[in-house]
């Protein structure tokens, strides 16, 4: 086969020219590379010689880790007795945002029932309790014979807080705060309303069983304990208040009440 003529170079380098002309139409008028590249690294500065200076590794900048306030803040500090609980609940920082409005725990120490919710009504202020779901509770208190004076009512947060991050609570120890506070108050029985309450900040006895939650543990005992529904819940479906009573005469054994 005959050397090329300069008819056959002349015709590759219009071919040449047709296909760069091609993809320049289509917009890729730059030459691409598949090496990767910092485009948010500051330029290397060019040497006087004209020598491009060699890259340098990067550095990550150290990133400071926020430290998890935890609640209560030193353990040594809480209150050690539960008259002194109520006004360390309302005035420590580390509880709840600043802001907010936090509402006293009440009730007489060795209550016969201490009655736990998620934290205050929305209608709360000096008074927890003192909206819809308070009055739910004083109608269930007057019908097992009782009242307000000789139960405990209390709630895990001091404030209304929409939507609150029960996990980060809970790293923040918050549970241990309310073990605490059981313990103070040392109850006869404890009702819990919200069935995924406690073992979203307690790893108890029996996570998987909260609805027949049989004790609460805390510092230095145990106090028998019921998990139900919340009191948003109760309020809105009449079913669940029956199926409450139903526990209710069950677990206290007064099933002719």
């Amino acid at each position: 086969m005959s050397g090329a003529t300069e008819s056959d170079g002349a015709w590759l380098g219009e071919a040449v020219s047709g296909a760069l002309d091609w993809w320049r139409d289509a917009g890729l008028d730059f030459a691409f590379v598949d090496t990767p590249q910092d485009w948010l690294a500051a330029a290397a500065p060019t040497p006087a010689d004209g020598r491009i200076a060699p890259a340098r590794a990067k550095t990550e900048p150290e990133q400071s880790v926020a430290t998890i306030p935890l609640a209560g803040g030193a353990r040594d500090s809480w209150p050690a007795v539960l008259e002194a609980f109520a006004p360390w609940w309302l005035e420590e920082p580390s509880l709840a945002p600043a802001g907010l409005q936090r509402v006293s725990p009440c009730g007489p120490a060795g209550a016969a029932l201490m009655v736990l919710v998620a934290m205050p009504e929305a209608e709360d202020s000096d008074t927890l309790l003192s909206g819809r779901g308070g009055k739910l509770i004083d109608a269930m208190l007057g019908a097992i014979g009782t009242d307000r004076s000789k139960t405990y009512l209390a709630s895990v947060l001091p404030a209304r807080i929409t939507a609150p991050d029960w996990a980060d609570w809970k790293a923040r120890r918050m549970g241990d705060v309310l073990q605490h506070h059981i313990a103070l108050v040392r109850p006869q029985r404890l009702l819990v309303l919200g069935r995924s309450l406690v073992s979203a900040l307690i790893d108890n006895d029996s996570p998987h069983s909260l609805s027949n939650l049989p004790s609460f543990n805390h510092e230095g005992g145990s106090t028998p304990a019921m998990a139900t529904y919340d009191l948003d819940a109760l309020l809105a479906r009449p079913a669940f208040k029956a199926s409450l009573w139903n526990r209710w005469l069950e677990w206290t054994g007064n099933q002719e009440a």
